[in-house]
């Protein structure tokens, strides 16, 4: 029989975070406190900016999409890690493992091109304020997002078809606490060569494609705060970049932190802990980092609150 068929049968078994079973209700209650944090605040977010007329702009049109990728992004690894912490079994089956891999592949890739189409939408409103309405049109708005959608699917579905070629003979243990690529490439029994070559070729390009395009708007922008004459006005600027930067920081260091060195120098434990940071906290952080800090938000959030 053909082993990749035989591998559609297989449970693999998730290490978690911890092995050790006086830790299991602290992480319980940790990561579901963080995963109803990271859910309300974006949906907060999301019904926000669709009921009030005047967050109907381009920079809150890619924030509620970025929402909406962090919801899905947190609710592809938590919520099954809840469940085996909660029932005591670590089993995950290999369908659960591919729909993870997958789905997890696409958030995490959306993410990265929205914080790129966002770097964009501040760099036209800094430098081209007078022509900002027409430039960032809704039409081209949509298009960006569109784009981002099915330029992430794509790569989702490569890499996790190209997972369904390998065979797995056991031990059946991903050292992780969901199905990321690289533990669960580690396990395999076969050649991952064609694997780690697409990471880091086509995720390379992808994940620093992106980030190359965020660090050249940053400095056109940068370079247009420069010009303005008052210090106020510098003050603005930056003002309205300096969530997207700490953002853009603390989710492009962890994820090349772990995927883009060679397999053979994957650190389990680190990697779980870095993991961590921009699967579970940064998506957590985003509606505070972005949102609640802005003045047109919090007018909104008041206003609710007084029809309470």
């Amino acid at each position: 029989m053909d082993k990749r068929n035989q591998t559609s049968v297989y449970e693999f078994l998730l290490l978690g975070l911890s092995e050790h079973p006086e830790q299991q209700p602290f992480l319980f209650g940790l990561f579901l406190a963080m995963y109803l944090v990271t859910i309300m605040g974006n949906l907060f977010i999301i019904l926000a900016i669709g009921f009030d007329v005047h967050l109907h702009t381009p920079m809150y049109f890619f924030l509620a999409n970025l929402s909406v990728s962090d919801i899905g992004f947190i609710s592809t690894t938590v919520p099954k890690m809840l469940d085996n912490i909660g029932s005591g079994s670590k089993l995950i089956s290999y369908g659960e493992c591919l729909a993870q891999l997958y789905f997890f592949g696409l958030f995490a890739d959306l993410d990265n091109f929205l914080l790129a189409v966002m770097a964009l939408d501040r760099y036209v409103a800094i430098s081209y304020p007078l022509h900002y309405a027409t430039r960032m049109n809704s039409q081209r708005c949509i298009l960006l997002v569109a784009g981002s959608w099915v330029v992430t699917t794509f790569h989702a579905l490569l890499h996790t078809l190209l997972v369904t070629r390998l065979s797995f003979c056991g031990p059946s243990i991903i050292p992780h606490f969901f199905c990321d690529l690289y533990p669960f490439l580690s396990i395999s029994c076969s050649s991952t060569h064609l694997n780690t070559l697409m990471i880091q070729t086509e995720g390379v390009i992808g994940i620093n494609g992106a980030l190359i395009f965020t660090i050249a708007s940053y400095t056109c922008i940068i370079t247009a705060v420069l010009r303005i004459p008052s210090a106020n006005g510098k003050w603005k600027a930056f003002s309205t970049c300096g969530s997207h930067l700490t953002v853009v920081a603390i989710f492009y260091g962890t994820l090349t932190w772990v995927y883009f060195r060679p397999l053979s120098s994957y650190s389990v434990a680190q990697a779980r802990i870095v993991t961590v940071m921009y699967t579970v906290v940064t998506p957590m952080l985003n509606p505070f980092i972005y949102s609640l800090r802005n003045g047109d938000v919090k007018v909104t959030f008041s206003q609710w609150v007084s029809k309470l």
